[in-house]
């Protein structure tokens, strides 16, 4: 069996749009069947479903391309274009699914065999929940965000989908045409807020905004593992590239240290971070000499050249690592 985490990605993503052109196809049978505009939206956001999978299929691809002499850092951040794509063509089909219901509010149209159209809907929302919920898992297992965003965009199409079927259940009672109209507004614009989530964090990352997250998940296992001559972790930096983390800082160790004694701590620094992200990363370590100015902080035991006597221990913080601060 297959376990490069790039293949697992393609094959994820391949299953997702094959069973999106299915659903689309029925869903679009359920449009012509019933004359539901309330019906459309669902048919319509199936466009965007498929549409967007197949931008992440090529991503994902791409992105599993190894690093060239053109790409040091590799292909991983078509996969934030791919999920910013998806974002603004979600954004777009809720604005037009929401144009569409005014429409039909003022000029409403006759209804028929809505029956077999909830069933259809149905269908298509808990087998859209399955996707999602399978696109997640395997997104954040294998550190792809375009597979989350897919699958988040693929959830929220089926949370839409129950008030839609609501909807449609309580049009099939009692007849009121307006009913259509109002699920499509409303759930349009449910629609329109998903792609303008997705594109705000595609563009924080884009953009290499901070991860707090991974800072601290680095923070805590930096605290946990720290060893006796780690004076000064500072400088911390943290860039995500598709799935692949870039991971720079700086360490004080004590200056008489030769080349050897400082190769291994760093190599200690090293594999405390490598262990955080297994599925790839790229950590550079510069090691500093100590300061005087470190001796009232610094733990190392019998240092023969201690200028001042040690105090207490300087915890590590997010906000400590972080600290931009000259060799």
């Amino acid at each position: 069996m297959n376990t490069d985490p790039d293949k697992i990605k393609q094959r994820v993503q391949t299953i997702i749009v094959t069973c999106g052109v299915i659903l689309m196809a029925g869903k679009f049978t359920a449009y012509f069947l019933t004359n539901s505009v309330g019906i459309l939206t669902d048919a319509m956001e199936s466009i965007v479903n498929v549409t967007a999978g197949f931008i992440s299929l090529y991503a994902i691809r791409q992105a599993a391309k190894p690093k060239d002499e053109d790409h040091p850092f590799g292909h991983g951040k078509i996969e934030l274009i791919s999920a910013s794509i998806e974002g603004i063509l979600i954004f777009i089909a809720g604005g037009v699914i929401i144009y569409e219901g005014i429409q039909r509010l003022f000029t409403p149209s006759i209804i028929e065999k809505l029956d077999i159209g909830i069933v259809v809907i149905a269908t298509a929302g808990v087998v859209n929940y399955l996707l999602g919920w399978y696109s997640i898992r395997q997104g954040k297992k294998y550190d792809s965000i375009a597979l989350v965003a897919g699958g988040k965009h693929l959830q929220s199409d089926t949370y839409s989908t129950i008030g839609l079927v609501v909807g449609l259940i309580m049009l099939y009672f009692t007849g009121l045409a307006w009913i259509d109209s109002a699920l499509a507004i409303i759930f349009g614009g449910i629609i329109s807020f998903t792609g303008i989530s997705i594109l705000r964090k595609t563009i924080n990352n884009l953009i290499d905004t901070a991860d707090k997250e991974a800072l601290e998940i680095i923070t805590k296992s930096i605290s946990e593992n720290r060893k006796q001559d780690w004076i000064d972790i500072h400088n911390l930096k943290v860039l995500k590239y598709g799935g692949d983390y870039f991971i720079d800082c700086d360490l004080t160790l004590p200056w008489y240290y030769n080349i050897t004694e400082g190769h291994q701590s760093c190599e200690e620094l090293r594999m405390c971070l490598v262990k955080l992200f297994p599925q790839g990363a790229l950590i550079s370590i510069h090691s500093d000499s100590c300061l005087e100015k470190y001796c009232a902080v610094c733990p190392v035991k019998d240092c023969q050249y201690r200028k001042k006597a040690f105090t207490g221990l300087v915890p590590f913080t997010m906000e400590k690592l972080i600290t931009q601060e000259e060799s």
